[in-house]
């Protein structure tokens, strides 16, 4: 019986090393907590969107965009598209984060960390990039 308990704690640990569920954005230069993203997963497809915005001064609508998102509310706003797990590791890449603050979107890397209650969030541009860790909400 003491087995099973453990195994069944063990397997709740490992199901929470992946970047699905709700994490608090924390900007890499400001310390700062900007909002709240929901990262569902279908068909092995990672998409976030934004559910909550946690800056006093941030922007209502996103109107950086570039693509149908133009003028789209910031809460609801897709920016997580496309990432897949990597073969073998818990790494889930090859999507696209969209910054809309910028109107930008980047080649994108997940990496869950400290057993799942953080995640390093990296955004590529070419050979440049820039990682912020988020924060999973309880």
């Amino acid at each position: 019986m003491t087995f099973l308990g453990l195994l069944l704690v063990a397997g709740g640990v490992f199901a929470q090393v992946s970047p699905v569920g709700l994490w608090r954005s924390i900007d890499d230069k400001s310390g700062e907590a900007k909002a709240e993203i929901r990262i569902s997963e279908s068909g092995g497809v990672l998409t976030g969107r934004i559910e909550k915005t946690l800056k006093k001064d941030a922007k209502p609508t996103c109107e950086e965009c570039k693509d149908e998102r133009k003028g789209q509310a910031i809460q609801g706003l897709e920016i997580i598209r496309g990432a897949r797990k990597a073969d073998g590791q818990d790494v889930w890449e090859n999507g696209k984060i969209l910054d809309p603050e910028n109107g930008k979107e980047y080649t994108l890397k997940l990496a869950p960390v400290d057993n799942g209650q953080k995640l390093q969030v990296r955004g590529y541009l070419g050979p440049f990039y820039r990682t912020q860790t988020w924060v999973r909400v309880q």
